[in-house]
């Protein structure tokens, strides 16, 4: 089965967006494009010159972390706000930004939820496998994917309960692609939530939620 890829955000709320890399900008010393006639072209070049200024970064002052992430978060493109995730794991480490990531969905605006949600696909530790078709992972790879273990944990149950909670659709549409929906990657007291967030994704009015879900359960 395919499935329909996430349907973008509102072109409003980019402003946010905006604002917040002009601040890290000017916080990291980075010059950003001239503005341009097309919002999604200066955005682009604005990305690349952030790409350009950390890619050989192996250190960034304290005080950018914040900013930093909440760029990502902000960012409207779930493929391009890696280019602020990735050198925030990098620098200041896979658990100080998922920490940070779940605060969001704790206690963030529905937009930076949602951000959130998207920005946790690069802050996850991905599991790499030895050659062939073996489905072992590396002993280095497995290493770090649980040392994670209980953040991972702790995200689930976060977005699992926004998820059911929380009506705002963006958030809903943003938090489904990672929520597992098997109850055995849940503890026992949670098992009755996820069979509420399956009922709210299949009967829900949205179509993207609806075909959504039943792809992750087929």
């Amino acid at each position: 089965m395919t499935f329909a890829p996430l349907p973008g955000w509102p072109q409003d709320r980019t402003s946010a967006f905006r604002l917040q890399l002009a601040e890290l900008a000017r916080l990291a010393g980075v010059d950003l494009p001239d503005r341009m006639p097309r919002d999604r072209e200066w955005q682009g070049e604005a990305r690349m010159a952030f790409r350009r200024a950390l890619r050989t970064v192996e250190t960034l002052p304290d005080l950018l972390f914040d900013p930093l992430l909440s760029t990502a978060v902000l960012d409207p493109d779930p493929s391009h706000n890696r280019l602020f995730v990735e050198p925030a794991v990098t620098v200041f480490g896979r658990r100080r930004v998922q920490t940070a990531l779940i605060e969001y969905v704790r206690t963030g605006t529905d937009y930076e939820r949602a951000g959130a949600a998207r920005a946790w696909y690069w802050a996850q530790a991905p599991l790499r496998f030895r050659g062939g078709r073996t489905r072992v992972p590396t002993p280095e790879s497995k290493a770090e994917f649980d040392a994670v273990g209980d953040l991972r944990a702790a995200w689930h149950e976060a977005t699992l309960r926004e998820f059911v909670s929380n009506d705002d659709l963006d958030v809903r549409r943003c938090i489904l692609p990672g929520l597992p929906l098997n109850p055995r990657h849940y503890p026992a007291d949670l098992h009755d939530l996820v069979a509420e967030a399956v009922h709210i994704a299949r009967t829900h009015s949205d179509e993207y939620l609806r075909h959504r879900v039943e792809h992750q359960l087929g």
